[in-house]
């Protein structure tokens, strides 16, 4: 490797590794939580307040993004994954919401695990770019999740 080569990898950008140190620290708050119902509940309330700080525009997406896939899916579960929303199914991650401003991103982006059912044949969508949520979008939504459910 030349060193021109060597000097240009800076390794994990400053966003990356501030969503690292907030996965860890979720990972130890629902650790330290009670119940079953207990950790569901405050991990919905983390949802909440993490899409409460957001930017206006990131926010307005969170909120409906948010509110589509817990009415269409119940069975996913809100959670906080890598300071971002995520929705679980029994513990692992199925789909997420990524906001543009926390990793200075041209568009905010709704993500889908490889637990996904979303295969089409040798190649598929696994990522979604958002610039904003309408009712069509919401449908679309909607639909995705449901398949990514199986």
């Amino acid at each position: 490797m030349s060193s021109s080569e060597r000097s240009t990898h800076e390794g994990f950008t400053a966003e990356e590794r501030a969503a690292m140190k907030d996965h860890a620290q979720e990972l130890k708050t629902a650790a330290r939580r009670g119940s079953r119902a207990d950790k569901a509940a405050q991990a919905e309330q983390d949802v909440l307040a993490k899409i409460a700080e957001m930017q206006d525009s990131d926010r307005i997406m969170a909120e409906r993004v948010h509110a589509v896939i817990t009415a269409g899916a119940p069975d996913l579960a809100p959670k906080l994954w890598y300071g971002m929303p995520a929705y679980a199914l029994d513990g692992k991650v199925v789909c997420f919401f990524q906001s543009a401003e926390k990793f200075k991103a041209r568009y905010a982006t709704l993500g889908f695990s490889d637990l996904a059912k979303l295969d089409e044949g040798t190649m598929w969508a696994a990522g979604f770019a958002l610039t904003e949520v309408t009712a069509e979008v919401e449908a679309r939504i909607a639909e995705l999740v449901k398949r990514a459910l199986g």
